[in-house]
């Protein structure tokens, strides 16, 4: 056989396809920032990480007894759900088609190269996880050179080399890329429901075939998810196993990716071991477990979190045990984890990290009540006493989130100060603070800025432009000034700067620093010309979220931040010296304490309801001695008497249960007028998770008919109680 002719005959065939690959779609430079097939992502918490193949303990090298043994070991796609719903996850990834595991794909592939399964466990557990509301996305290597692992060659390159009908050897990143492009397509064909893929690693073959696009085109409710590398075209970059950081809990230390980018964390359950079972029965530790959950949850990063199925499916007797706790821990607090973004970003909210007295924590911020925040102490103080700066929110009330009890708070300073604090929860303790908001904050529109460096594309004007999807960028010069003109000369209280989270905040090695403010100094000026002295010379620490400058109040036109250092060492090129702002803004004055009243609950176990309804008590997670079940029906309704002390728009906040897969819409009226029609009570998880929804309506002092009632057949949600909040 002619070896030259063949080499020349595969090479024209590459050059085919690479050209047939290109005019089959156009590649997009990157994928779309936001977009609605990211929508069940943002809206979720977090996920369950799955490795488990054919080299779960003990390994099968026979693909028929591997799955001979996972059928008869009684596996079961329910018990994979359910042992999600306790970790109060809304996604599962299943790694079965893993380097390290085998390469068995669990459906029934009509394509030849590794292990194939009879039974459709993929396609089980998608239907599984849908009917909870659940969504499945699947693992997908790039990987071959663990094909002999263990002593057996778990790749099969004669069997799809025939299939083919020309040779790969699918020991090689090209072969196997063929390899795995084709499954792609395959999964896509079979599997419509599934969420999307989970991709570890790049490879050359899907990227000269366009297989992102192709993917985006033939299935545009999939998402794309790239292991440790934050690829244009991918939707969500995920942060593997990262530790190091100072609490070890405080994951997004080490994550370098800005918001909005969709980001997440996956980090093993177990304590020690490997990601799949190898045949041990690690302990899980709580307080880093659930640290990490919250901590992630605080910068808005999905937490991915990793158990090790035995061959049955089930999870090892620690792994069940922490589920099992996890299923009542959190039901109290999720309305602080879901339905929530992190807290001193982009979304507003409280400052999250360090506070005083060797404290340490995150906050949440409501993604529908920009007024409702939570606290969440993870390491609480050495004192009775938790400061925390207030960003500019005035504030009304603060209680305890699992006991609802008042907490004595004051503000001043630009800090909100909770006292007589004790009874700390040994992993969480949860502050719910309601504001009124916020006070004192310069509006962007009424100044301009200007700096004394910027790359291109990223002036200063975007350090003031309300928007964190644009940023100034000092195009690596440092020294380097960034100067606010107020247009007139106004009062100066402080500087308030989100820097840009696109790097991590310690020293994880000499190549990966920080790119944040260390020295600076603040001058202000009447004339812009005459500078003077410095009025502020300090340091900021290299930490996450809002840093505030405080200054002795000044009245100026002109006021400069000079950054005269980052955090970023020498060794770390990319990031030396580089310096991105988010936002910058002037406060003028700190914010004051609320004077509105404490919103006024009433719960809905007092109310009128619908005939068919009945008070009950058998879910956790209530408030008073009961919630209401409305009959399944159109028109079911919970009917509330509330009193309003003045007129003006007051919030309705209804807390609610829904453990269906189905939105139960209800029409919302105020003394027979409706103000939300066919309002969205979506589903929660389970009938043990609460949430709230919120609506604006005018009250005028006196009393007032509230009726919540179903638009459908499914009847009303649970209804715990309804709160209102005056203005």
């Amino acid at each position: 056989m002619n070896t030259l002719r063949r080499v020349s005959a595969r090479l024209a065939t590459a050059v085919v396809a690479l050209l047939l690959g290109a005019l089959l779609l156009p590649s997009p430079a990157r994928a779309d920032l936001q977009n609605p097939r990211q929508d069940f992502l943002r809206a979720s918490t977090g996920g369950l990480f799955l490795h488990w193949g054919e080299r779960t303990a003990p390994q099968h090298t026979s693909c028929s007894g591997w799955e001979s043994d996972v059928t008869n070991g009684g596996w079961s796609a329910d018990y994979w759900v359910n042992e999600a719903l306790k970790l109060h996850t809304q996604y599962l990834v299943l790694a079965t088609f893993h380097s390290r595991l085998g390469y068995a794909r669990p459906w029934p592939s009509a394509i030849p190269g590794s292990c194939a399964t009879k039974r459709d466990f993929l396609g089980e557990l998608v239907t599984a996880a849908k009917a909870k509301g659940l969504k499945v996305i699947l693992y997908m290597t790039d990987d071959p050179q663990w094909h002999a692992e263990g002593g057996h060659e778990w790749l099969d390159s004669a069997a799809y080399s025939a299939y083919k009908g020309h040779s790969v050897d699918l020991t090689t990143r090209d072969g196997f890329g063929e390899y795995s492009y084709d499954l792609f397509f395959e999964v896509m064909d079979r599997y419509p429901d599934l969420g999307g893929f989970w991709i570890d690693n790049d490879n050359a073959y899907w990227e000269s075939h366009n297989l992102y696009a192709q993917i985006q085109q033939k299935r545009p409710s999939y998402t794309l998810s790239n292991n440790n590398e934050d690829t244009p075209i991918m939707d969500m970059i995920s942060n593997e196993q990262k530790t190091g950081m100072t609490p070890a809990y405080d994951y997004p230390q080490a994550v370098y990716t800005a918001q909005p980018r969709l980001t997440e964390a996956d980090f093993k359950l177990p304590s020690s071991g490997a990601w799949w079972y190898d045949g041990t029965n690690p302990s899980v530790d709580r307080a880093l477990t659930l640290g990490r959950l919250v901590t992630n949850a605080g910068s808005s990063v999905k937490a991915l979190m990793a158990e090790t199925a035995m061959v049955n499916g089930r999870f090892p007797s620690n792994q069940e045990s922490f589920n099992n706790f996890a299923a009542t821990y959190l039901n109290p607090i999720w309305e602080s984890l879901h339905g929530v973004e992190g807290g001193g970003y982009m979304y507003g909210g409280l400052k999250p990290g360090f506070w005083n007295d060797g404290a340490h924590g995150v906050t949440t911020i409501s993604k529908t009540d920009p007024d409702r925040h939570y606290v969440h102490v993870l390491t609480p103080p050495t004192t009775s006493t938790l400061r925390i700066r207030d960003n500019g929110y005035r504030v009304a009330s603060v209680t305890n989130l699992r006991t609802g009890a008042a907490v004595s708070w004051t503000q001043s300073g630009g800090v909100l100060t909770l006292n007589g604090l004790s009874g700390w929860d040994p992993y969480d303790t949860v502050f719910k603070v309601t504001t009124a908001g916020r006070e004192g904050i310069l509006p962007a529109s009424s100044y301009t800025m200007s700096a004394s460096a910027s790359a291109s594309g990223h002036g200063a004007a975007a350090a003031a432009d309300g928007s964190c999807l644009t940023y100034w960028d000092s195009n690596k010069t440092l020294p380097v000034d960034l100067t606010f003109d107020l247009g007139t000369a106004k009062k100066a209280q402080y500087i308030g700067l989100n820097q840009r989270e696109d790097s991590v905040a310690y020293a994880r090695s000499d190549t990966e620093q920080s790119a944040r403010i260390k020295d600076y100094k603040v001058y202000v000026s009447n004339d812009g010309s005459s500078w003077g002295s410095a009025v502020k010379t300090g340091q900021l620490t290299s930490r996450r979220g809002i840093q505030g400058i405080d200054l002795t109040a000044v009245n100026a036109r002109y006021v400069r931040l000079e950054v005269d250092s980052t955090w970023a060492a020498s060794t770390d090129t990319t990031r030396y010296k580089r310096l991105r702002i988010d936002e910058a803004w002037i406060g003028t004055s700190y914010a004051t304490p609320s004077t509105a009243a404490p919103p006024v609950r009433y719960e809905a176990e007092n109310a009128t309801y619908s005939a068919g309804s009945t008070v009950d008590s058998d879910h956790t997670g209530y408030s008073g001695t009961g919630f209401v079940n409305t009959a399944n029906e159109v028109g079911a309704y919970v009917s509330f008497g509330v009193s309003a002390t003045g007129s003006g728009t007051a919030d309705l906040t209804l807390r609610y249960s829904n453990g269906t897969t189905s939105d139960r819409p209800m029409d919302i009226s105020v003394d027979g007028t409706v103000v939300a029609a066919a309002k969205s009570f979506p589903p929660t998880g389970s009938w043990d998770r609460w949430a709230d929804v919120t609506v604006g309506v005018p009250l005028t002092a006196g009393t007032h008919t509230v009726h919540a009632t179903a638009t459908t057949a499914n009847g009303a949600p649970n209804l715990d109680y309804l709160e209102v909040r005056e203005p």
